[in-house]
């Protein structure tokens, strides 16, 4: 049988240079004989992107904490199930910008819902499921927020209030020091050379090591 490939999650709070390090360590990857597929959550799919709308766009409408929850998993189960499980099965590492890590960091840090609801969402939709490795790229909130306004127009999540965030970076560091093995803390305040170096570095060493 097919050596399953890695799966690896980019992780962070807004502005800290995720899209650009996941193309970093996709380029990495591929320098090293590595076949990878990046995606994103939440979308990844038709029809997850199309959830994602749902989810990100501004409106009047206060949405309601279930709501963004259930709408965040059902994104997450048909990304899962049509596009990473099937990807893995062929070998080819997967690079995902946010997984279930955000969804236990911004509703739950940042919305305040029970971790133990979250984590009943996790086990229905992914069973033992989780990522081989996270990259999570850590900057203090001001920095990151700073860098988000200079992209554009924001979408719901970023026009959110700093404590927001802080709950949210919080809750990150928390999940990275209960599991350092997994986790990979990058400061994200450095220049774009030091960081991009840390992350290709880490892809190199884990496509390295697959080899053994």
């Amino acid at each position: 049988m097919m050596e399953p490939g890695l799966f690896i999650t980019f992780e962070g709070t807004e502005g800290v240079g995720k899209s650009t390090q996941i193309q970093v360590a996709a380029r990495a990857l591929e320098d090293a004989g590595v076949p990878v597929r990046v995606t994103r959550e939440p979308g990844g799919t038709p029809m997850a992107e199309a959830i994602r709308e749902l989810l990100l766009s501004p409106r009047d409408e206060p949405v309601h904490e279930t709501t963004e929850l259930l709408l965040m998993f059902a994104a997450r189960a048909q990304h899962l199930e049509t596009l990473i499980r099937p990807t893995l099965a062929r070998g080819e590492w997967v690079l995902c910008d946010r997984f279930t890590d955000a969804t236990f960091a911004y509703q739950g840090g940042g919305r305040g819902v029970a971790e133990s609801r979250i984590a009943q969402l996790e086990t229905l939709v992914q069973g033992e499921f989780r990522p081989d490795h996270v990259v999570l790229l850590d900057a203090p909130v001001d920095i990151g927020m700073a860098r988000a306004r200079h992209r554009g127009e924001l979408d719901r999540f970023e026009q959110e209030k700093l404590d927001f965030f802080q709950r949210i970076r919080q809750c990150y560091r928390d999940r990275a020091g209960r599991d350092p093995g997994r986790y990979n803390l990058v400061d994200a305040t450095r220049p774009l050379a030091e960081v991009s170096g840390e992350v290709s570095g880490l892809m190199q060493a884990l496509a390295a090591s697959s080899r053994r």
